[in-house]
């Protein structure tokens, strides 16, 4: 598909009646929010809410972005690599000059980090390890755009590969303590899915001290309805796990030791079990170290492992473990399907979790305006269609579940959740998360990542 630009219309799609774009005007406002979206050295998150670069958005962004530049998608990479610690760690955020966004650079506190890169100002935590797939992706699109693109992609997957390692070695040096195998997150907004009911119990372990500097949130000023974000008890806590880093140095055996939220992630581990097979794909087309390979090799096999450890016996639910207790927590949200992506677990667990996919607990819903899986089930105790990780749909999960659903050869699957990701978004407002049953867009609207993951799946065809 050819996307111009220059048919995108203005404004989001308003009124009680929900307006609905042809593929090709779909894939044009994509291409605007993008291009609108474009610093110049980055594409910010959001243009509102979130005007700095945040780590998992830039892998997706880059995704989108490769349909219209393949140059201009290695660039963000680049640029998100390029602030990367010398420990191996990728910043979950990585601060450009404008002030509209808190927690700032300030309150992070990293500038003094020993580990922390020294030109540029980031966050001290990590997002899932979503980048090796991302450079998979844009390879694999270069490849199909011209031989100009497709030497420089490939100049490009070999110069970031080493740098690709050395994140996923920090993960299994840094975050797999304890027997369990999973990938550990010492706040929540490591996990991409900040206010989770995954981590209600964890958090309620936190208890912000009197010593929490004082602080104005401004995240609040750039949505309609406060009840679509995170509380501020949550915030509290939020920042009250930062300060606790702050007074570590960043030391991440201090923060895994002494950090009052520790929790093993199942979906960011099934995510890592990904990430090494496809860094090994690319190790072996581009001749990387065989015993680095071997590395990877190992991992993945103990990341998949894990996340069918944590499966439940009767649901067959994956579930995040709390380490600080070393109890598992059997909150049943979207990432209870993890094992649907990266496998490992018995066959007769996976296809209870396929049919519990499609039962009307989650994407058979009868009133879901879009046949995918929202972030937890309408049927659960606490459903909220409204709030952030509390029940609404996500596209760029949806994307997430369609890229590894066709990996793993279930392509009539992907090609459902395909076009169930683009009737959730066909209202051209690409929303940061959407309403489940009537579709209104929620939080942020022109979200970069939910442009680009829409604009991937259309130029698929």
């Amino acid at each position: 598909m050819t996307v111009d630009v220059t048919n995108a219309t203005d404004g989001p799609a308003g009124g009680r009646r929900r307006v609905r774009y042809p593929e090709p005007a779909l894939a044009a406002r994509a291409a605007r929010v993008l291009r609108d979206n474009d610093t110049g050295a980055v594409i910010t998150a959001a243009p509102r809410l979130y005007p700095h670069m945040w780590s998992w958005d830039a892998a997706f962004i880059s995704i989108g972005l490769a349909r219209l530049d393949v140059q201009r998608a290695i660039a963000e990479l680049d640029t998100l690599f390029a602030a990367q610690w010398r420990n191996g760690m990728v910043p979950h955020i990585v601060f450009t000059e404008n002030d509209a966004y808190f927690p700032g650079p300030d309150r992070w506190g990293t500038d003094e980090a020993l580990d922390g890169p020294r030109h540029v100002r980031t966050s001290g935590i990590c997002q899932p390890p979503v980048h090796a797939i991302a450079v998979r992706r844009v390879l694999d699109i270069a490849r199909r755009s011209g031989p100009d693109d497709r030497i420089d992609a490939e100049r490009f997957a070999r110069r970031i590969w080493p740098k690709l390692y050395a994140w996923h070695r920090w993960l299994v040096e840094y975050r797999t303590p304890g027997s369990s195998g999973l990938v550990a997150i010492v706040h929540g907004w490591e996990s991409g899915m900040d206010n989770s009911p995954r981590w209600d119990v964890p958090y309620d372990g936190v208890h912000p001290g009197a010593a929490l500097p004082p602080y104005v949130r401004k995240d609040l000023r750039n949505v309609g309805d406060p009840g679509e974000r995170p509380t501020d008890r949550e915030y509290d806590r939020y920042l009250w796990l930062i300060e606790e880093m702050r007074r570590a140095g960043y030391d991440q055996r201090k923060i895994v030791a002494n950090s009052s939220f520790l929790v093993g992630d199942v979906f960011i581990t099934a995510l890592f079990a990904m990430s090494c097979d496809v860094l090994i794909e690319l190790g072996e087309e581009f001749g990387q170290d065989t015993d680095e390979l071997h590395d990877l090799a190992d991992w993945a096999a103990k990341a998949r492992d894990a996340v069918a450890a944590s499966c439940h016996s009767v649901s067959g639910m994956a579930r995040d473990r709390d380490l600080r207790t070393n109890r598992w927590l059997d909150t049943q949200t979207i990432a209870g399907f993890s094992p649907l992506l990266c496998g490992g677990a018995p066959d007769d667990v996976q296809l209870r979790l396929l049919s519990l996919l499609d039962s009307d607990r989650w994407s058979g819903h009868p009133d879901l305006l879009a046949p995918v899986p929202p972030s937890v089930s309408p049927m659960r105790p606490g459903f909220n269609p409204r709030q952030y990780w509390r029940g609404p749909q996500w596209p760029v999960i949806v994307w997430l579940f369609t890229w590894a659903f066709e990996r793993r050869g279930w392509h009539e699957r992907a090609r459902h959740l395909r076009d169930g990701g683009i009737r959730l978004t066909e209202d051209g407002s690409f929303g940061e998360y959407f309403q489940p049953f009537t579709g209104e867009p929620l939080g942020s609207t022109e979200q970069s990542w939910t442009a680009a993951v829409v604009l991937d799946w259309l130029c698929e065809d």
